[in-house]
């Protein structure tokens, strides 16, 4: 199975190596790094005491190549391509170069389940992601800020998981968007197992990715590593409900240290799910409400959200003078023209043009040689504490 870019004997190794290596490994990937995939394989292979890759200790080496005795790329591959994946490697033209600012714990290579293209998907995606067990708030505003980015054109990464995770992706599906799973298992394999149906669907409408080869189940581990390949492949990170000991912290973290937006969704202030969240918020996170703030920071320049305010009270369509009368008036008596002007800082007579135009609008009302409040303007113009 060759791919445009990378040769089938790098494209092969990359895939011997990934029953090898496990995803994130530093040291593994700096040696791949030094070697070359084809000559890593080849060290492996040979087994020589001289072929011990710096920094990996004599065990780990023999355990590394047991592994290595049961690699069949050519098998892996023929599966694939008979489960309708495909491999996308450094060197392919669907490769997301942001994957390559993990340094060396770059995947070796993603294993991928669906049509669209990936680099493509990547370059205006944003991740959502949260808690697990969440709550029907965190459900509600995950699904509708997947919902608004996908109706504005972007991509929801999320790791397909229970909770948030899966609220993203319902969002993004349901408004007719686009959403990709990162999974922490081969993407033959749906887990979890719940959501075998959301999956599958993911990938009728999406892609499906993962670093794992076919058949390859998650561990507590790998689920902590793949976050790192969603805050890589991001734009930025939204953080729906989160404690302070969540995985999703780790992707917001990651997102952070690679230079990307990292946001977050305030919850309650007495809630436990929502103090991870407020945690980022307390240091370099931005905190985001809706779809329109998200693009607002991950979008192209002039994306803007729109400006946030109240209702329009009818005082608001005043001129300032004729609120500054207004507000002149004592709210339970009648008061003198002079009165009046003396509290807006104004003419007598200028206070007097102003007082009968608020007279027109039904505000006020001539009361002997005074002017009074009406009952509409107590009600809609001043709600706060009556003046005496």
């Amino acid at each position: 199975m060759s791919g445009p870019g990378a040769p089938d004997d790098e494209r092969a190794a990359r895939v011997f190596l990934g029953r090898v290596i496990e995803p994130g490994d530093e040291v593994a990937g700096r040696w791949v790094r030094e070697t070359g995939a084809p000559g890593a394989v080849r060290q492996l292979l040979r087994g020589a005491d001289e072929d011990v890759p710096a920094g990996v200790s004599e065990r780990r080496w023999a355990g590394m190549r047991a592994r290595a005795g049961a690699a069949d790329p050519a098998r892996d591959l023929a599966l694939a391509a008979a489960a309708g994946l495909r491999f996308v490697c450094p060197g392919d033209t669907e490769w997301p170069g942001t994957l390559d600012d993990l340094g060396d714990a770059r995947p070796l290579g993603l294993w991928v389940r669906g049509s669209p293209h990936l680099r493509m998907w990547a370059l205006r995606s944003v991740a959502v992601v949260g808690a697990r067990a969440c709550t029907e708030y965190g459900a509600h505003m995950a699904t509708a800020l997947a919902a608004g980015l996908a109706e504005r054109g972007w991509v929801v990464v999320s790791g397909g998981a229970y909770g948030v995770d899966g609220a993203a992706h319902r969002g993004a599906l349901g408004a007719g968007g686009a959403t990709v799973a990162v999974l922490a298992c081969g993407v033959d394999r749906p887990y979890p197992r719940g959501h075998t149906g959301l999956i599958n669907r993911i990938a009728e409408q999406g892609l499906v990715v993962g670093e794992l080869p076919p058949g390859e189940h998650p561990t507590p581990s790998r689920f902590v590593l793949r976050n790192r390949v969603i805050a890589a492949l991001t734009r930025g990170t939204v953080v729906v409900e989160a404690a302070h000991r969540s995985g999703s912290l780790v992707t917001a973290r990651a997102a952070r240290r690679l230079g990307r937006h990292t946001m977050g969704v305030p919850g309650p202030a007495t809630s436990a799910l929502s103090a991870g969240v407020h945690e980022l918020l307390r240091g370099e996170a931005v905190l985001v409400t809706d779809a329109a703030e998200v693009v607002e920071l991950v979008g192209d320049m002039g994306e803007l959200a729109p400006e946030r305010r109240g209702p329009v009270l009818p005082r608001d369509l005043l001129d300032a003078a004729a609120r500054r009368v207004l507000a002149a008036l004592p709210g339970r008596r009648a008061a003198p023209a002079d009165e009046v002007a003396r509290g807006a800082q104004t003419t007598e007579d200028d206070a007097v043009a102003r007082l009968y135009e608020l007279r027109a609008l039904g505000y006020v009302e001539r009361l002997g040689d005074g002017w009074k409040l009406t009952r509409q303007a107590l009600l809609s113009v001043r709600p706060g504490p009556r003046q005496p």
